[in-house]
This record gives C-alpha cells, sequence and structure tokens, in this order.
C-alpha cells in the first residue's frame, strides 16, 4: 500500500471548499466554498517545489453552492441553493438561470444542494441533505434534456459521486452510512442497476471522491485527515495524509491529469482543533503516480 503526504497550496483557506474540479478547455481548476456561495477559479502551475495554484477569479452567488459542474457550451452549471443553476460565460451571476428544482417536501426542514457530477454521457447528478442533517431528508437527482427525476430517495447526506472508466460502476456516498457503495449504472439510460457496500471506513465519514484511469476510486475522509484509494475490488491502494481532519474532496488536476487536488474545511472544528491546523480549510496538492478520468462536459448542446 502506499502511503503518501499532501501539501497545501497557495489559495486562502475556506470555511467548507469542496467540489475541485479540473477545466481542461481552460487548464484552470474550479472549486467551491458552500456556505460562503463562492465558485473560484485557479490555474495550476508547476515551481521548483511542486505543484500549485494560482488564483484567476471568484464568483459570490447570493446562495450556497453545494459545486459546480462543466458544459458542452462552455456555460458552468451550479448546484446551489435548492436549485441547478446556468451560469453563461460573460454574464454576470445576477442572469443566471434556473434550470431545475426538484419538489421537496413540504416538511419545514431546511434543504440544500450538496454534491454534484456530471456522468460520462453528459447528465448531471446531485444530491440534496438538510441543514441539520435529519436522516433520510435528502435525495439524488438526474437532470438530462429530459428534465430531472429522483434516482434515489431517504438519503441523509447525499455525497460522493465517480464513475468507473467504462461508465458502468457508479460510486456513491451517503456520508452518515460510514461507507462508499457501488451501484450497477446503464450510461445509455442513466439508471441505476444493483446496489453493494463497496468500501467500509474505518475512522471518519466519506466525502468527496473521484476516480482515476485505472479504476481506482479516491476517497476523502472527513473526520479522518485522509484520502484512501481502493482498487476496484474495494482492497486497499494508497493513504493520502491530510494535515486537517476535515477532508472534503478530491480531484485530478492538470494537463496530464496526475496532480491530487484535495480540498478542506474549518466548518465543524472548535477553536483548539483550529489552532492545531492551521492549514485547515486550504487546499492540498500531492502527485500520486496515476492519473484521472477527462472531466464529463453536462450535454446543452
Amino acid at each position: 500500500m502506499l502511503h503518501l503526504r499532501a501539501v497545501p497550496c497557495s489559495p486562502l483557506p475556506g470555511r467548507l471548499t469542496e467540489g475541485p474540479l479540473w477545466d481542461d478547455r481552460h487548464r484552470q481548476l474550479l472549486w467551491v466554498d458552500i456556505p460562503e456561495g463562492l465558485v473560484h477559479r485557479a490555474a495550476l502551475t508547476d515551481g521548483e517545489e511542486g505543484p500549485d495554484l494560482a488564483p484567476v477569479a471568484t464568483l459570490r452567488l447570493d446562495r450556497p453552492v453545494g459545486a459546480v459542474a462543466l458544459c458542452a457550451s462552455g456555460a458552468v452549471l451550479a448546484a446551489a441553493g435548492t436549485s441547478v443553476l446556468r451560469l453563461d460565460e460573460g454574464r454576470p451571476v445576477a442572469e443566471a438561470v434556473e434550470l431545475a428544482a426538484p419538489d421537496l417536501p413540504d416538511d419545514g426542514l431546511p434543504r440544500r444542494m450538496n454534491d454534484a457530477a456530471v456522468d460520462p454521457a453528459g447528465r448531471l447528478l446531485a444530491g440534496t441533505m438538510a441543514y441539520d442533517e435529519s436522516p433520510g431528508a435528502g435525495a439524488l437527482y438526474r437532470l438530462d434534456g429530459d428534465g430531472l427525476v429522483t434516482l434515489l430517495d431517504s438519503v441523509t447526506i447525499s455525497n460522493g459521486l465517480g464513475w468507473s472508466p467504462d461508465g458502468s460502476l457508479l460510486y456513491y456516498a451517503d456520508s452518515p452510512t460510514g461507507r462508499v457503495d457501488v451501484f450497477a449504472y446503464d450510461p445509455e439510460s442513466g439508471t441505476l442497476g444493483d446496489r453493494r457496500p463497496f468500501a467500509v471506513l474505518d475512522r471518519g465519514v466519506p466525502d468527496g471522491l473521484t476516480v482515476d484511469s485505472a479504476g481506482r476510486v479516491w476517497v476523502a475522509v472527513w473526520g479522518g485527515g485522509e484520502v484512501l484509494a481502493f482498487e476496484a475490488d474495494g482492497t486497499l491502494h494508497a493513504r493520502v495524509e491530510v494535515p486537517a481532519s476535515h477532508v472534503t474532496s478530491c480531484a485530478f488536476a492538470g494537463p496530464a491529469r496526475d496532480v491530487l487536488v484535495i480540498t478542506t474545511a474549518t466548518e465543524g472544528l472548535d477553536e483548539e482543533r483550529r489552532r492545531a491546523e492551521p492549514d485547515a480549510g486550504r487546499l492540498f496538492v500531492c502527485r500520486p503516480g496515476t492519473t484521472g478520468l477527462p472531466t464529463p462536459l453536462y450535454a446543452d448542446r
């Protein structure tokens, strides 16, 4: 098993940084700060001390933003508040168009979008959660040209999403379960098949995840201070140490997609823990010796 250590890079710490996403067209990394409603962009650089990120631009939305996705048209989708928004390049954020919003239960529980990702065929999968993390109050949805449909209900914290290289498997984390599950996935229709446990964590809970070109699943561990990589058969391949307890997500970035970028949070840390983890909330990088898959684009044209 590989033992690796990630190091912090230049962007300033955020409150709940999440959803790193590599944009091949602009050669930039996108990520969000959920409660602050921020969408960041940065260029990946390669200095004498290794890979780093140079901030380029930041958009501020008027609501929390759980994740972003790239569109074939050049626009950006934002899973924000309880909607999916379309942000067109060159237009003010105030002109964002609402593409879809799920019909939420009338039970008085405030909810928001959480993690989201595009499947290999260009559909968006996006999940929700209750602000108070009420059990079963979230769901997982699919958005495509035919509209929004519910794939899973009775989810608590809909989180990490990633597909096997051939698109036939969907890896998914409902964080409080403490495990990553795997579904049979039909790339033609975007429907889910049989579900089974894929990996059970020995500490912390699974948050965001990504899949590399060899089919390994890299899982950010909230409360564990690490990213774990599992082979396709569920055996442990690598452990990446991160000097921040709340690791939120990860993605492969760079022209060769060989840099693992890891997001973290200060959210949920008491003052003593924040003093002990001065880099919490920052982005971290390492080169794990493998490459990621190309970033799928939402099929909006």
